[in-house]
């Protein structure tokens, strides 16, 4: 239970930093300051969102939730794979692609080191957040996969609401102070989360 509350206490986490760095934001919209937040915003990413998942990898394992919690696991275990494997492979796609982008067009790595220009090529020309993307996805086909309802539960109730608000109420004002029109042009012409089909113009 210890691995839950630090899970859901961390999304919790995680939104107020939104929320406060979202505002400091908007107060000093400057380069500097867009560096020095976004720093925060990955610490609290990393200490707060991803290391109590990882820690549930190891304790309780991602097969116990259910069973800790009183809830049923998941049902059809062949059509969870199905589902499951293509998920897996498409979130491993999107994560993969946009950080060879990001390392070769922008000199950036992850959260690790900050881009240094608007990456708007490759994956990034059908979509604006496909690392993003290609997290959500893994995370959903994970939870299938362990066939659990908590993990299935967590990922679309907190996980991904929580980060999609980080990525539209703090990162992408984050990215126009440092990147400014560049940036902003390349936000208006391709999807948030959604890929297109085509490429932009």
């Amino acid at each position: 239970m210890v691995t839950i509350w630090l899970q859901l206490g961390g999304v919790v986490a995680f939104t107020l930093a939104t929320l406060v760095l979202g505002r400091a934001i908007r107060h000093t919209p400057t380069k500097d300051a867009a560096v020095r937040l976004s720093r925060v915003s990955h610490a609290f990413f990393w200490g707060a969102m991803v290391a109590p998942e990882f820690l549930g990898v190891v304790w309780p394992g991602l097969t116990h939730f259910d069973a800790l919690l009183g809830l049923p696991s998941l049902p059809a275990p062949v059509a969870r794979w199905v589902v499951g494997v293509p998920l897996l492979l498409l979130g491993v796609f999107f994560t993969s692609a946009s950080t060879r982008a990001l390392r070769n067009l922008g000199a950036g790595l992850m959260a690790f080191k900050l881009t240094q220009r608007v990456v708007d090529a490759q994956v990034y020309e059908r979509v604006r957040n496909p690392m993003s993307l290609g997290a959500y996805l893994q995370f959903i086909a994970v939870s299938l996969l362990a066939g659990s309802s908590y993990l299935l539960l967590a990922t679309l109730l907190a996980y991904i609401p929580a980060h999609a608000f980080n990525l539209r109420y703090f990162e992408e004002l984050e990215l126009s102070a440092r990147y400014g029109a560049s940036y902003d042009a390349y936000r208006r012409r391709v999807p948030f989360l959604l890929p297109r089909l085509s490429r932009t113009n």
